[in-house]
């Protein structure tokens, strides 16, 4: 399987993985969209948005990490979680 392959199998897997705390949950996210997107963009939510901000900021902490880089590291941390 080449890296996108096993980037979308892992996404897939992520949906069935038991309850996670949120730290883990921010995590998948963040690499998620850096793998997908690209650096963070558009404006930050404000500060009311709680829930929205801790997202956005877990993505701009990928910064300048490569989408490959992001996916090798969903990979890991589905691998991870699952046991």
């Amino acid at each position: 399987m080449n890296l996108d392959e096993r980037f979308e199998d892992a996404v897939t897997r992520s949906r069935s993985l038991p309850a996670q705390s949120n730290e883990n949950l921010l995590m998948l996210y963040a690499l998620y969209k850096q793998a997908k997107h690209g650096d963070a963009s558009g404006p930050e939510p404000g500060r009311f948005d709680i829930r929205g901000r801790k997202k956005y900021n877990a993505w701009a902490d990928f910064e300048g990490t490569p989408p490959a880089e992001a996916k090798e590291e969903y990979i890991a941390l589905v691998d991870r979680l699952s046991g």
